[in-house]
């Protein structure tokens, strides 16, 4: 079974290479140099930390060194693989200057940097004529396929399960860096490889900080506590967040949590194919706005979810991006008040053909501890 799967990746891999070619004709590039490792494992399955995938109108070539050696001939199958004693883009350079007349080189803006291009421009003078390639990767990445989304359902199963678990340790006298070890812990303890993101615990008047980090600071009654958390799973990201009362909740924590949810539930509702990223930005804001909250919402509404936590689209203001079956989006307003605290409630969700599918499940109304 493990050759047949691995088998199904590499076929799913070559796949990628072929409609990433489709930039080519788009573009009148010759090849396109990927040096984000995020995209390289994607398209090739490589997995290292360190390597340039170069991929060409008939070819594709993994650039590595000797510590991959086995790892490469073991995970890339749809590239041959270069393993290369020096500098790596000395090798890519190498291989450039093979061809014939001058070539129109695509890359990333984003991720080749300055450093990267000026040793490329020494290296090979006026044969590299270079083509911004925008987001070219990142838009194949943003439409999941059954492998992918199979992967992804698993990620969330298994945060929405250590949620629940570590709600025993949410209880006053608990640092919040004891909560957040113990979400992270339970996720290892369940075959998660490590965190998406340094896990998010922030309780009280620290719960408005949208980004706090975990501190020594001890739970207490009558407070927020604001859990951010995320786990990866065979390579794929869940994102989820949660926010309890330790106590007996006020009229008014109440109120700004069911607007929250009612926000939430209406971004949802309005997620479906052909819908522009910053429309469902809108509903959020638009169903906070009811309850006078919208100017305490200070970050977009959701991202795009994969193997990095952070991928296209955005859902903020303005975003003109049109939301497409297979899409994996993150639907997280929030509230924040300073002196009170804050309240997000976030959930990874699958645009499908009609609408949108919740994979994490974890329970949203508000829990009293």
């Amino acid at each position: 079974m493990a050759a047949k799967a691995g088998s199904t990746q590499s076929k799913s891999n070559r796949s990628r290479i072929d409609r990433l070619r489709s930039f080519f004709s788009a573009r009148k590039a010759d090849a396109l140099l990927v040096t984000h490792l995020p995209n390289i494992a994607y398209l090739c399955g490589f997995t290292g930390s360190n390597g340039i995938l170069l991929v060409e109108a008939s070819s594709a070539t993994l650039f590595t060194d000797s510590r991959y050696t086995f790892q490469a001939r073991d995970e890339v199958h749809s590239a041959a693989t270069s393993i290369v004693g020096g500098p790596l883009l000395s090798a890519v350079s190498t291989h450039l200057k093979r061809r014939k007349g001058r070539v129109r080189l695509g890359f990333s803006p984003t991720h080749l940097s300055v450093a990267q291009k000026l040793v490329l421009d020494a290296a090979l003078l006026k044969k590299v004529r270079w083509v911004d390639a925008a987001n070219a990767v990142e838009r194949l990445r943003a439409i999941k396929d059954p492998h992918e989304l199979e992967h992804m359902r698993a990620a969330a199963a298994l945060i929405d399960t250590v949620w629940e678990s570590a709600l025993a340790a949410v209880k006053p006298g608990s640092s919040e860096l004891s909560v957040a070890a113990e979400i992270e812990y339970g996720m290892k303890r369940l075959g998660a490889s490590g965190a998406s993101f340094e896990t998010i615990v922030a309780s009280g008047p620290r719960s408005a900080w949208a980004h706090a980090r975990a501190t020594s600071k001890l739970l207490r009654k009558n407070e927020l506590v604001v859990m951010d958390q995320g786990a990866i799973l065979r390579h794929y990201c869940s994102d989820m967040t949660r926010t309890v009362f330790l106590g007996r909740a006020s009229s008014r924590i109440r109120r700004m949590y069911h607007a929250v949810l009612d926000s939430q539930e209406a971004a949802k509702a309005a997620i479906r194919p052909g819908i522009a990223a910053g429309a469902v930005d809108g509903v959020a804001r638009g169903t906070l706005k009811k309850y006078r909250l919208d100017a305490f919402f200070t970050h977009s509404t959701g991202h795009g979810l994969g193997t990095e936590v952070h991928e296209m689209p955005r859902l903020g203001r303005g975003e003109e991006t049109v939301l497409e079956k297979g899409m994996v989006i993150t639907v997280e307003p929030g509230v924040y008040v300073e002196g009170l605290g804050g309240i997000r409630i976030e959930d990874d969700v699958v645009v499908t053909h009609e609408g949108c599918e919740s994979l994490t499940k974890a329970k949203r109304e508000l829990i009293e501890l």
